[in-house]
């Protein structure tokens, strides 16, 4: 598209290439609108993209979101994606020394196989029966509230009366998600597993109360009505890729390499001023659809800008030549590593971890959890290195908030990165760094991302992964009839801060498409 000039109109302008800006075109241009997607990036995809990072290394990679279970497979059909996951036959395995041994708590591999893992570790039946009492409750709620998710918002009595459980409602919505942990659940281990998927990307307490722990763990716990979190064929690029070509089919013109600097709009018919390396340009818009940050729309807009977000996690991508041995006798390393393998990650630790983070200091036991792609999905694999034997790990860590890297992002990142894998090596039976792979320049095959720099590469508002805090899947004060509406009648918020995003969904840029549709 060239610059120097003002296009032609369309019915909607969308701000961003992410998955959810490609899941509103692909929709409109469906319905047979003029859609234009403006993109900053030399490619599509946000943080939903897959990429080879080691130099000369044939390994395509989940750079940055790496699972799905919140992409509604209504969004798959419908748009008829070339999409596939699959899923994990080991939900996780924790390691952790007890009595001076080795151990740890495997789930999955069929009802038979947990329920004994949990007797090895806790010496008897209580913990487990208490876990199916739990996870049941939650998959109830999961069935009644996913489906709610590509509908218009419900109010928060519709909601409860859906849910149609007063202690389930009581549990994850009203009361600090810690007070059920603790009165479900006695051992510490089996505590920290569950409330790990409440601090995924949020630095909360298990008695925060502001409840933004209950929040992450609600979206953790939903997806696909299940809660299962699913590894995406071919990497997250897949998605996106699948997304894109969609659109394009449809009619949409998508323009990569076009930063969006403004949008003047008088609530009717609106302008998007973008530039280009070759210079600037406007495109007239009867909507505009903004799959960015709640931030980076104020800025946009000029309206004030919303409270600051704050992101609170590590990524690490890593290839190993071969999976490390564990000292837990009866573990096989690729199951553990199938599924996610929690580390530090028991109750104290946790409490530990964010109440250190809180005061200002790095976690002296940083907690975290792995998991490696290529075991269930060895396509992103080159033949070469799937045929000798490599593996890929993705490590995401906890309680690392943004203003803890703000002294020295370079020397932080190391220091924690240093501690994040000495935790892993000390269930190890022998160091994780005698298995990764080098690059084609001799370089160990790791690379960490902190909050700054996610926030440098791809905008996120203080790194934050969600944008902002996470909302719940109701409608509040001015949360507008899809929870993507603005102040400005004819802007649309289609990205993870929209109320019911975060994470892969592609249900911000579904709901902002069916907003549109609506209006005359």
């Amino acid at each position: 598209m060239s610059a120097n000039e003002t296009t032609r109109a369309y019915d909607t302008v969308i701000v961003g290439g992410g998955h959810n800006g490609l899941v509103a075109a692909a929709y409109l241009a469906r319905a047979g609108r003029s859609v234009l997607v403006l993109e900053r990036l030399d490619h599509t995809g946000g943080a939903a993209v897959s990429t080879r990072p080691f130099a000369g290394v044939d390994a395509r990679l989940s750079r940055y979101s790496y699972l799905v279970s919140l992409l509604p497979r209504k969004i798959v059909r419908d748009l008829g994606l070339d999409f596939r996951v699959r899923a994990r036959t080991i939900s996780s395995y924790t390691p952790v020394e007890r009595a001076g041994r080795p151990t740890g708590l495997l789930v999955g591999g069929g009802e038979q196989r947990t329920r004994e893992a949990f007797a090895r570790l806790t010496g008897g039946d209580r913990e487990y029966r208490a876990w199916q009492r739990f996870y049941g409750m939650t998959g109830r709620v999961a069935q009644r509230v996913f489906p709610t998710l590509t509908e218009p918002l419900p109010t928060r009595d519709a909601l409860r009366r859906r849910i149609d459980d007063e202690t389930a409602w009581r549990t994850l919505f009203e009361e600090p998600l810690g007070v059920a942990v603790e009165r479900t659940f006695a051992d510490d281990l089996v505590r920290g597993v569950v409330l790990t998927d409440a601090l995924i990307g949020t630095f909360a307490d298990a008695h925060d109360p502001s409840l933004d722990q209950n929040r992450c763990f609600l979206y953790h716990v939903i997806g696909g009505g299940t809660g299962a979190w699913d590894v995406p064929v071919g990497g997250m690029g897949a998605l996106t890729d699948a997304l894109a070509a969609a659109a394009r089919s449809a009619g949409a013109r998508i323009a990569t390499g076009h930063e969006v600097v403004r949008i003047d709009t008088d609530g009717r018919t609106a302008e998007v001023a973008y530039r280009t390396a070759g210079g600037e340009g406007v495109a007239a818009a009867r909507h505009v659809l903004v799959n960015a940050s709640p931030a980076e729309l104020a800025v946009l807009t000029g309206d004030p800008a919303p409270e600051p977000a704050e992101g609170a996690q590590l990524k690490v991508n890593m290839l190993l030549t071969r999976l490390p041995r564990l000292r837990d006798p009866d573990a096989d390393p690729r199951e553990a590593f199938a599924g996610t393998f929690h580390i530090a990650e028991g109750y104290r630790q946790l409490a530990t971890a964010h109440a250190q983070a809180a005061a200002g200091e790095l976690p002296a036991a940083p907690p975290s959890e792995i998991y490696c792609h290529s075991l269930t999905d060895p396509t992103i694999l080159g033949a070469d290195l799937a045929e000798r034997g490599y593996q890929t790990l993705t490590l995401f860590g906890l309680h690392t908030p943004a203003r803890l890297f703000d002294r020295d992002n370079d020397a932080v990142r190391e220091e924690l990165l240093e501690s994040t894998l000495a935790q892993l090596d000390a269930h190890l039976a022998e160091p994780l760094a005698d298995c990764l792979a080098r690059d084609a320049d001799g370089r160990p095959c790791i690379e960490a991302k902190t909050p700054l720099d996610l926030e440098r590469d791809l905008r996120l508002p203080g790194g934050n992964i969600f944008h902002r805090a996470l909302s719940w899947p109701y409608a509040q004060d001015g949360s507008g009839r899809w929870g993507v509406e603005t102040r400005h009648a004819n802007v649309l918020l289609c990205g993870a801060g929209a109320v019911r995003g975060g994470g892969v969904s592609g249900v911000p840029g579904h709901n902002a498409a069916m907003a549109v549709l609506e209006r005359p």
